[in-house]
C-alpha cells in the first residue's frame, strides 16, 4: 500500500474521496427532539389514565431505576401492591452509538428468581424510548418464571428497536424528549419548580 500510494498518489487521492462520499452519505443528520416538560400535575393525570387499563392483579412491582421510581410508588398506592423490587441496568456508553445500541445489558441489581417465581409482575419505567431498558428487565422476570407486563407513563414509537413490541400499558404516546418534574434540576438545563 506505501508503494501503490508513492506510485499512484492520485489513485488513492480519488478512493479517500470516495470513501469521505460514502461515509456522508450514510450518516443521517436528525433533528434535536422537541422538549416536552411534565408538570406534577399532568403525572397525576398519567396515573389515573394508567390504572384502569390493567387487565389483571399484580402481587408483585419490579421498579426500573431511576426513571421508574416515581410513577412506580404511585402506582403501588393506588393499585395496593406491597411487593416492590428493583432493578438497575446498564448499557456501554454510546461512543461507538451503532455498536451499543444492541450491547447486553449489565444488571447492577436485579431481584433473587424466588422474589418472582409465579408472581403477575409489573415493570414499571417512566418511559419506553428504545424499549432495551424495560426489555431487558422483563425477559429477565420471565426468566425467573415470573409473569411480567410493562408500564410507562410515555411510548415512543419513534425511537422503539423492537419492531411491533410496546409497553402492556402506556398512558401517552409521545416524539418529544421527556422532562419529568423529578428531574427538572438535573444537569445544565435547570427550570425553575414555579415556572413549570
Amino acid at each position: 500500500m506505501i508503494l501503490s500510494s508513492f506510485i499512484f498518489p492520485r489513485i488513492n487521492e480519488r478512493r479517500k474521496t470516495k470513501e469521505n462520499k460514502r461515509n456522508t452519505v450514510n450518516k443521517i443528520v436528525q433533528p434535536e427532539p422537541r422538549r416536552e416538560i411534565i408538570s406534577w400535575e399532568e403525572v397525576d393525570r398519567l396515573i389515573d389514565h394508567l390504572i384502569p387499563q390493567f387487565r389483571r392483579e399484580f402481587t408483585a412491582m419490579v421498579i426500573v431505576t431511576r426513571g421508574g421510581i416515581v410513577p412506580a410508588g404511585m402506582l403501588a398506592e393506588a393499585m395496593d401492591i406491597t411487593h416492590i423490587l428493583t432493578a438497575a441496568v446498564d448499557f456501554p456508553a454510546q461512543l461507538a452509538k451503532e455498536k451499543s445500541i444492541m450491547a447486553w445489558p449489565e444488571f447492577i441489581q436485579f431481584p433473587a428468581d424466588d422474589k418472582l417465581r409465579a408472581r403477575p409482575t409489573l415493570i414499571v419505567d417512566d418511559i419506553w424510548g428504545s424499549g432495551r431498558t424495560i426489555t431487558a428487565v422483563k425477559n429477565r422476570v420471565s426468566a425467573a418464571g415470573g409473569f411480567p407486563e410493562t408500564c410507562v407513563l410515555h411510548f415512543n414509537p419513534y425511537r422503539n428497536l423492537f419492531g411491533n413490541n410496546r409497553p402492556d400499558y402506556y398512558a401517552a404516546v409521545t416524539d418529544a424528549y421527556i422532562v419529568y418534574p423529578w428531574e427538572i434540576d438535573r444537569g445544565t438545563d435547570q427550570v425553575l419548580l414555579g415556572e413549570i
